[in-house]
């Protein structure tokens, strides 16, 4: 495995970051949280003119037909930034498996607004007490030529803006327009005070994407993607404790000669990097086309996210006192966003027993 970036690479990470670093400031994501859908228009439309929003979008719908790689280090930027845009559900939950599985007249309709920002899109694999996005307990029945979807989805990103929404139910992958009849959603507040929805589906008309196969192609892109987020996030919590202790005094020293504080950081770095290991181990299977020996290495990266991502957002808040609690100093949004991360399709417990049964089978 070769994890090192190409120039190019390198250079998108760069833009991301300067768009990132220019628009999403701790005011204004301050304000943006403040509004009703918790989305900032401006940074979006300014992905969009910068090129982010079509990266992983085929050339011939106004992309650049870039692939997991590449939309990963998006990803992870937004998630340094804590960004308040929907990039992981317009561009991973929906573009993705639109790019993937629909018909060539459903990419032409979805993509192209996808890559100039005028359209949003999301997805529906999460569940009330079903842990297990690869056994939705909605139902699909067949209807004609098309179906109907009967079920509950919980936390569905931009639901109320999104113009499409791919629904797991019934052991496949299926597209509805959340504004139709048989769709009601109910607006939900997750953990990073992310908007979100309750959906309920109550013989709402949808097109068929794709069967289990597709699902669990759209699973393993999902938790990668939430992998590479939580990178981002937890990078950016280690750099301003280090910052922070650093420049901060105590006893005529900076905190960060004190062996207990430097201890702790190293801890904190250590899982930084397990995290960021695994998330490009598992970005790699899927770029090299290893779908079902991904599974693995996803479910590894998965538990190091949920798992060291919290440690490491403890030890930031830890260390930098009482002011680390302070929802006016800008790490709190790091720690919720690992938090929500964390969850996000199984948490620690979860990818254990998913490994412990891949383990048990071989």
């Amino acid at each position: 495995m070769d994890f090192a970036y190409t120039p190019e690479q390198d250079e998108l990470r760069a833009l991301a970051r300067e768009v990132l670093a220019d628009h999403a400031t701790p005011q204004r994501v301050a304000e943006v949280e403040a509004s009703e859908d918790r989305v900032d228009r401006a940074l979006w439309a300014a992905l969009a003119n910068a090129g982010m929003l079509g990266i992983a979008v085929p050339e011939e719908h106004g992309g650049s037909g870039l692939g997991i790689v590449e939309l990963c280090i998006l990803l992870e930027e937004v998630g340094r930034a804590v960004a308040p845009v929907p990039a992981y559900p317009t561009l991973v939950l929906g573009a993705l498996p639109v790019a993937a599985f629909g018909t060539p007249a459903l990419r032409a309709r979805l993509l192209p607004g996808v890559a100039n920002g005028t359209m949003l899109l999301s997805g529906a694999l999460e569940e009330p007490r079903n842990l297990d996005p690869l056994a939705p307990a909605a139902q699909a029945t067949a209807d004609g030529a098309g179906w109907r979807l009967d079920g509950v989805k919980l936390a569905v990103p931009v639901a109320r803006d999104a113009a499409a929404v791919v629904v797991a139910a019934g052991a496949g992958l299926f597209l509805l327009d959340p504004h139709q009849p048989g769709v009601s959603l109910e607006r939900q507040e997750v953990t990073n005070r992310e908007a979100r929805f309750l959906m309920t589906l109550d013989g709402a008309p949808a097109e068929r994407l794709g069967g289990a196969d597709a699902l669990a192609w759209l699973v393993r892109r999902a938790r990668v993607a939430l992998c590479a987020m939580q990178v981002g996030v937890t990078d950016r919590a280690l750099r301003m404790t280090a910052e922070y202790t650093s420049a901060r005094e105590q006893f005529g020293r900076p905190l960060s000669a004190f062996q207990a504080v430097s201890q702790r950081a190293a801890d904190a770095y250590v899982d930084v990097e397990g995290i960021r290991l695994t998330a490009q181990a598992a970005i790699w299977r899927l770029a090299a086309g290893q779908e079902a020996e991904a599974d693995a290495a996803i479910a590894v990266a998965k538990f190091w996210a949920a798992d060291a991502g919290q440690r490491v957002v403890h030890a930031a808040q830890h260390l930098h006192g009482g002011v680390g609690v302070d929802v006016s100093y800008p790490l709190h949004r790091s720690f919720l966003w690992a938090k929500e991360l964390e969850l996000s399709l199984g948490g620690a417990t979860q990818q254990l027993l998913s490994l412990g049964e891949t383990i048990a089978a071989s």
